[in-house]
């Protein structure tokens, strides 16, 4: 369900997928065209791997790069992403398990094996490499875009909102908190959080480092807690720890601190 506010519907939203080199220059469709070889020459680079969603009224949007939990990308990130485009905002999802095999699981030790995998260096460029790769779209703004994250997507966009300078907002849902909290100088963006209240993953105490670290480095970090939701409680696919109340507080306050970071843009 899109917010009653949203200037698009589903059915207006395209999508597609991405594939490009992380870590270097991302080609062009111009440098596609004029190379015969593109489509079937062997990359030398590791490839991202993801799924757009775009409003299909020609303009020029701002982008958000969209980071799924410990599951994989699911069909349910995957509305999310369908849902962001509706709020006005090109999105890509990559596949954060792209070197992985790219693996979708509902089994709850296999993603903890999986994430426990992954190598955050090279995440936080793939990460980058998606921001650098909007930057080749005629639809998206240049280097006007943001990351939202969930879960463990919620830990890297909070990470990465520490790294990459130009980037506008950064939305994390009930992330982790990076050790030492001290990268939070090195944070470029207004940051919104989203705290389960009965979050077991991530404890109160890591969330206290991250409002004071923010008030210590004079950041802006908005801390919404959400007293009686467990971890995930957005995710209606997890039907234990689902809370429909929660998720459309949540979202309705997303949707309103990304319109404010890109109101000038």
């Amino acid at each position: 369900m899109t917010s009653a506010t949203a200037p698009f519907t589903l059915d207006q939203i395209g999508t597609g997928t991405a594939r490009f080199p992380s870590g270097v220059a991302i080609p062009t469709p111009t440098d596609s065209a004029v190379d015969p070889y593109s489509q079937t020459r062997l990359p030398k680079h590791v490839q991202v791997e993801g799924i757009q969603f775009w409003p299909q009224e020609k303009a020029r949007y701002p982008g958000l790069v969209l980071l799924h939990e410990a599951w994989g990308l699911t069909a349910q990130i995957k509305d999310l992403g369908a849902r962001l485009a509706c709020e006005g905002y090109g999105v890509i999802i990559p596949n954060l398990y792209g070197r992985l095999g790219g693996m979708v699981t509902a089994n709850a030790e296999v993603s903890d094996a999986l994430m426990n995998k992954l190598n955050e260096t090279l995440i936080l460029q793939d990460i980058n490499s998606c921001c650098e790769f909007l930057n080749t779209r005629d639809h998206i703004k240049q280097n006007i875009h943001g990351v939202v994250g969930f879960g463990m997507g919620g830990s890297y966009a909070l990470k990465f909102a520490c790294q990459r300078k130009r980037l506008r907002a950064a939305v994390v849902y009930y992330g982790r908190v990076m050790q030492p909290e001290t990268a939070i100088k090195d944070l470029f963006c207004p940051v919104l959080y989203h705290q389960a209240g009965q979050d077991q993953w991530v404890p109160h105490h890591d969330v206290d480092r991250l409002r004071a670290a923010a008030r210590e480095y004079k950041k802006p970090v908005e801390i919404r807690t959400y007293q009686d939701a467990l971890h995930a409680f957005c995710n209606e696919q997890r039907l234990e720890t689902y809370r429909a109340d929660a998720t459309a507080e949540a979202w309705e306050a997303t949707t309103m601190f990304l319109k404010t970071c890109f109101r000038d843009v």
